[in-house]
């Protein structure tokens, strides 16, 4: 009989007791399975499937380090997924914002991203909030993931509306170089500013976080650059800017990046509308949009590199171009 009852009371018990749902990215990701095998441009770098069920994991594991949310919707409705870093029972002396996949191609953006959530959920910084963004573009991300599957190789720059998102914010919109006259297409932007909903998901996220420090992560250049990117007069805080670059120029060792004004790097190149002067000039954010690894060409495989636009962007060794990444962004994070 005692028996019987204690059956029952388990029973009962089990019952009342509430079942684990699963996070909404772990729901998301269920519905992106990775393919197998990985198609041969892209050995070496991990699907969406892939790195956001690790991700899921981690912030499944550390809730009290980590925080997911949805910022967003992109034109075709995925989620825009952030994560936010924090060490327990801390008040952050600085808020930092890392994020990547803006241009559907340059994948190595995305795996530096995840590289440095993954150490920072592990080790959070003592006295740092970050947030990580590993892609801005999800839809864009997509069609490159279905190219690779199907053996295409397509060029592919924006998001689900074919908007460059790199070109649709709203500060230097107004086209000021002598230059546009003789190449017009070079300075174009978006109609609107902020015409895209991944545009205005990050500009929500930068009104409401208000973050000190942030890094745009693309590929690729080999330079760490800081406002202005649309204009040619220097930022305010250009030798903050320049202070901090050289800090993460350090980090990186031999053959590091090399810092510079946007605007800068060529006599005739302006970037109208871009996010780098957004971030820096709609929101005080000491702002980078770093150009990681120097391309993917390679000499001695010439076709193999010249005539695949994923290998433009994406070297084929990834791990070494991860840690160089990882380095630069880890000196934003972690100086003083």
């Amino acid at each position: 009989m005692s028996a019987f009852l204690l059956a029952l009371w388990i029973s009962g018990a089990s019952a009342e007791s509430p079942v684990p749902t699963a996070s909404p990215l772990a729901e998301w990701v269920a519905t992106r399975p990775a393919p197998a095998p990985v198609p041969g441009e892209a050995e070496g770098y991990a699907f969406t499937g892939d790195f956001f069920a690790r991700l899921a994991e981690r912030a499944a594991a550390k809730p009290s380090v980590v925080r997911v949310e949805s910022i967003g919707k992109s034109a075709k409705g995925a989620p825009i997924w952030a994560f936010h870093v924090q060490r327990p029972g801390v008040e952050p002396r600085r808020k930092v914002l890392v994020f990547a996949g803006i241009h559907a191609l340059e994948w190595i953006s995305t795996e530096v991203a995840v590289d440095l959530l993954e150490d920072l959920i592990d080790a959070p910084p003592p006295d740092v909030a970050v947030t990580v963004i590993p892609v801005l573009n999800p839809d864009g991300r997509d069609r490159v993931e279905q190219d690779l599957l199907r053996g295409e190789n397509t060029y592919r720059r924006g998001n689900g509306a074919n908007v460059d998102l790199n070109r649709d914010f709203a500060v230097n919109t107004e086209v000021r170089a002598v230059w546009s006259a003789l190449i017009p297409g070079y300075y174009a932007h978006s109609a609107t500013p902020l015409s895209q909903p991944e545009s205005r998901a990050l500009d929500g996220l930068l009104a409401r976080e208000r973050y000190d420090r942030s890094a745009s992560l693309h590929a690729f250049g080999g330079y760490i650059y800081f406002p202005w990117a649309g204009r040619f007069e220097r930022p305010e805080h250009w030798r903050e800017h320049v202070a901090l670059g050289r800090r993460m120029e350090a980090a990186q060792g031999a053959g590091a990046y090399r810092t510079r004004q946007l605007s800068r790097w060529g006599f005739f190149f302006r970037a109208q509308g871009a996010e780098v002067d957004h971030v820096y000039g709609e929101h005080g954010t000491l702002s980078y949009l770093i150009e990681l690894t120097r391309s993917g060409f390679d000499l001695r495989r010439p076709k193999h590199s010249f005539d695949t636009y994923f290998r433009w962007y994406n070297p084929a060794n990834v791990d070494r171009h991860r840690k160089k990444g990882v380095a630069a962004v880890r000196a934003l994070v972690f100086a003083p």
